[in-house]
């Protein structure tokens, strides 16, 4: 009922009042129609109930034309399969029936079968049944001149037991076809019977079903009609009837509303032409009164405007500007080409609140970004140029940041009352920009808005720069570049954190409207945040430097030249810091050198400073000349001691997961022997380039043995092998499994072959590591060599006193040999006095070893005993004392070592023609 029910009571009372010779329509013939008339409404297509009617009876016709194709392929579906049934039966039955196949066997099998297959035929309905051969010759067929002759379809899968089925085109129709396979006692095909029969011959049941469904259809029809005139009367009911004065009332109702409401309205037809506006749209559009029936293009408004309106086009709150008012302008179609209604709404008001809320959203929305794009990383050129990249475009055409040089390097600001800051970052929307590049040492005159904000610490605002004498000054010549440029305004704020100054950045804008008084809140808030990380970096930088600089000192500078090894090294820190990997080459006596890598796990300055520990106990330990197995032993215990000290003292940082792997090599025999802790085992590169990880021994890490033995392993190394020590930060990278990391070690060196050691190490490191790594990463190439036969000479040497002149002449032919006459003289008082000893204190075996190295003469002198000799000072009344003292003032050093069947007491002298020794202080007596 709605609205239109609060009309019915006045349309009675006017047809109490209104005169009898009123015209037939406004009557009540006109509200109660007859019922032709009723029945003329619906049935005519114009009006809803005939549009219905027709509608309906469409889809009713539909629907009986799908029901009849529908039933029509069922039923022949149906016709086709009962029809290959049959076929099917009377083929097996003809063919399993008593005596066919002994027909089949006989003389004249036609004149046993032919009856037989006609009386079938005849029976069952079929079209035919032949009888064949098992070679395809027919001895049955309705036409008998057909009997004998051969027919060319194959019917193998009959002859194998499975009943053959074909549907073919006859010139009855479509037609099925069964053969099957008459087989003898033995399971041999003796022949085949085919029958064909008509589909068209079995019995349909469409003409049974096609009354029904057009039964169902007719009274589907009648209820359609029926409904239709339901619909028709139940619209005329709910009208109530409404003749020409009720209507006009609705109608003055609805223009009082239309122009008393606060909003534009405005009812176009589908030309575009004005047919309705209220009083709000006049207003709003300063329409003429005779705008009524005008094409709103004719009007005087904007292009934009009329071309939405005109084209009829559904909009939803577009803005446009008419005159000084800002109207937000929805338009919606009614029916195709029947028109449009348009609304207008002046939100000039709500504009200006909504434009101030967006600039406050969008520099709430800046502060927010500037949070988490600023200070990602601790570097700070990082974290000023992130400042730049988060403040253009959005609060600035351009950005600039200086810092004072001591930020730079990590220090503590040191700028206060100065002004001279270096460039670090620039950002602009183009790149052809007309400031100072990066790197340019900048020092603010006083006067300028820069140095003002440097010294007064608050953000400057320069809302016209080419106003600004004091900017204008400080450099006139790139001033006028800057205003040539485009760029009018400028905001400078200081960078300041704990109350130190750290640099100032400027913010400059070209393309946007000049900074105003609102712009310092935001800029300053930006600027305090940056400042904050760029400080935080700061403090980084001075403690990643602190530690890099403890780690480096602690490590190996310059390695040294020897005649054993050729070496080539790299060390990368972590990226997150330094850590606790190292390395180190020592040399030993006999020529022979040390090789070791170890690794403090963990970071900071901690793991630096118990790796320079570890460093230093293994030089000591190497000084004593101890085989890798005990001192490994001896490193343990250094460690446990440093883990009870820190828990004696309270402290938490234990060194847990310290490694060492520690080598000896001697170019005498290229034999190396090694043992490790917990360490990855090294990589050896043969000769001719083949890359193997020998199996060396593991023992617990360092600190964590319990006391358990460490096993060593020997290797026999060729000339020219290249040992390949590391740690585990080379090959274990998080997600990559060590094995693959091992893969690729071998790789990157079997591609290195012939490659020098230094360009093996970076090769090795740029195939492995593709980015920064995240732990410490040492890695050592060591190339061996071998000594020369002809650079040693060895003597045993016979338990017998009498046997020290043989050996001392020998030793200096051979020295003579060599060139080395002039150090006879020395080395005969040096080996005299070790073999002596060694005969009169030792026991044998007993041996003389000479070695002659590039710079040095070696001496060794070895016999079955573990004793060692102490070096002392006799006084002037002793009578012996004064051998191990003669020898360590003509040997450049000298020492012992053991061995596992005794020792080895050993000189070193120089050859560069240096005096090694000082006799003056002896006796003469003695000498």
């Amino acid at each position: 009922m709605g609205r239109l029910g609060r009309y019915a009571p006045a349309s009675r009372q006017g047809d109490r009042k209104r005169p009898k010779t009123g015209s037939p329509e406004s009557g009540p013939t006109a509200r109660h129609p007859s019922a032709g008339r009723r029945v003329l409404s619906w049935v005519k297509p114009h009006s809803v109930a005939g549009q219905v009617f027709l509608l309906q009876l469409v889809v009713v016709l539909l629907l009986i034309a799908t029901a009849v194709t529908v039933t029509v392929i069922q039923d022949r579906n149906r016709a086709v399969q009962e029809a290959k049934d049959r076929s099917l039966v009377a083929a097996e039955s003809f063919a399993n029936a008593r005596g066919t196949a002994e027909a089949m066997e006989s003389a004249d099998p036609t004149a046993e079968l032919q009856p037989h297959a006609e009386a079938v035929r005849k029976k069952t309905g079929v079209d035919y049944v032949v009888a064949l051969s098992p070679y395809g010759f027919r001895w049955t067929h309705p036409d008998e001149d057909q009997i004998g002759k051969h027919v060319s379809t194959s019917y193998g899968q009959a002859l194998e037991g499975e009943p053959h089925q074909t549907t073919f085109d006859s010139s009855l129709g479509k037609a099925v076809d069964s053969t099957v396979a008459v087989f003898d006692d033995e399971g041999t095909a003796v022949g085949l019977v085919t029958v064909g029969v008509t589909v068209e011959t079995v019995s349909s049941v469409v003409e049974q079903q096609l009354p029904v469904i057009f039964a169902v259809g007719g009274v589907t029809l009648l209820l359609a009609a029926g409904g239709s005139a339901l619909v028709s009367g139940r619209l005329r009911r709910q009208t109530r009837g409404l003749g020409p004065v009720e209507m006009t009332r609705m109608y003055e109702h609805h223009d009082a509303v239309l122009h008393a409401v606060r909003e534009g309205v405005i009812i176009l037809d589908g030309e575009g032409r004005l047919l309705l506006v209220n009083d709000e749209a006049r207003r709003l559009l300063a329409l003429p009164p005779e705008a009524e029936g005008r094409p709103v293009t004719g009007l005087g408004l904007s292009p934009a405007l009329a071309g939405l309106l005109g084209s009829g086009r559904a909009a939803t709150d577009k803005v446009f500007l008419a005159g000084e008012i800002l109207l937000a302008v929805n338009v919606r179609p009614v029916g195709p080409k029947q028109g449009s209604v348009a609304t207008l709404r002046d939100t000039t008001e709500l504009r200006a609140l909504a434009g101030r809320a967006d600039v406050a959203g969008g520099r709430l929305q800046l502060l927010y970004e500037a949070g988490t794009r600023i200070g990602t990383t601790l570097d700070v050129r990082r974290t000023a140029e992130e400042l730049t990249e988060v403040t253009v475009p959005r609060f600035a055409d351009f950005a600039t940041v200086e810092l004072v040089k001591s930020v730079l390097q990590g220090g503590e600001p040191t700028g206060a009352g100065s002004t001279a800051v270096h460039r670090v970052a620039v950002a602009g929307i183009r790149d052809d920009l007309p400031f100072h590049p990066v790197g340019t040492l900048l020092r603010y005159e006083p006067g300028n808005p820069v140095a003002t904000g440097m010294t007064t610490g608050r953000p400057v605002l320069v809302a016209d720069l080419a106003a600004a004498d004091g900017w204008r000054a400080q450099d006139p010549e790139r001033a006028q570049q800057v205003l040539a440029y485009g760029i009018h305004s400028m905001i400078s704020v200081p960078l300041q954190a704990r109350g130190q100054l750290l640099g100032v950045v400027q913010f400059w804008r070209s393309e946007q409207d000049p900074f105003e008084p609102d712009d310092l809140s935001p800029a300053e808030e930006l600027a305090t945040r940056a400042a904050v990380c760029i400080d935080n970096a700061r403090r980084y930088t001075r403690e990643h430097t602190t530690a890099v600089t403890l780690q480096r000192s602690l490590l190996p500078g310059a390695l040294p030249e020897l005649s054993a090894l050729e070496v080539g090294h790299r060390y990368l820190p972590a990226k997150a810091g330094v850590g606790g990997d190292w390395y180190d080459v020592i040399p030993l006596p006999g020529a022979r050198v040390a090789l070791v890598v170890g690794d403090v796990v963990g970071h900071g300055l901690h793991a630096a400073a118990t790796m320079g520990r570890l460093r230093t106990a293994v030089h000591n330990f190497a000084a004593l000349d101890l085989p890798p197995d005990e001192l490994l032993a001896h490193l343990d215990d250094l460690i446990t001691r440093i883990d009870d000290d820190a828990a004696a003292e309270g402290k938490t940082e234990a060194v847990t997961g310290a490694t060492c792997l520690y080598a000896v090599y001697d170019p005498v025999s290229g034999r190396c022997v090694l043992a490790r802790a917990g360490h990855p085992g090294p990589a050896l590169v043969s000769p001719d380039g083949t890359v193997t990880f020998p199996d060396i021994p593991v023992a617990p890490p360092l600190g964590v043995g319990g006391g358990l033995p460490v096993e060593t392993a020997e290797l026999r190394l060729a000339a020219d092998s290249r040992l390949v020590l590391y740690t585990d930060g080379l090959v274990e990278v998080r997600g990559r499994d060590i094995d693959v990391g091992l893969g690729m070690l071998s790789k990157a060196l079997a591609a290195t072959h012939g490659a020098g050691l230094d360009d093996t190490c970076q090769a090795v490191l740029d195939a492995m590591l593709r980015t920064r790594p995240r732990d410490d990463v040492a890695l050592l190439v060591a190339r061996t060599r071998l000594l020369d036969p002809s650079q040693v000479a060895e003597w045993d040497v016979p338990d017998d006193p009498a046997a020290v002149p043989w050996i001392r002449a020998e030793a200096g032919r051979r020295l003579e040999s060599w060139g080395l006459g002039e150090a006879a003289f020395t080395t005969e008082l040096i080996l005299s006095e070790l073999v002596t000893n060694a005969i009169r204190y030792g026991r044998s075996p007993i041996g003389l070893r000479l070695l002659r190295d590039h710079d040095s003469l070696i001496c060794e002198v070895g016999d079955g005993t573990s004793t060692s000799p102490h070096l002392r000072r006799a006084t002037l009344t002793d009578e012996g004392g004064r051998g191990l003292f003669l020898v360590a003032q003509m040997s450049r050093r000298w020492g012992t070592r053991y061995t596992d069947r005794g020792k080895i007491i050993w000189a070193e002298q120089a050859l560069d023609g240096e005096a090694a020794w000082d006799l003056s202080g002896l006796p003469s007596a003695d000498l």
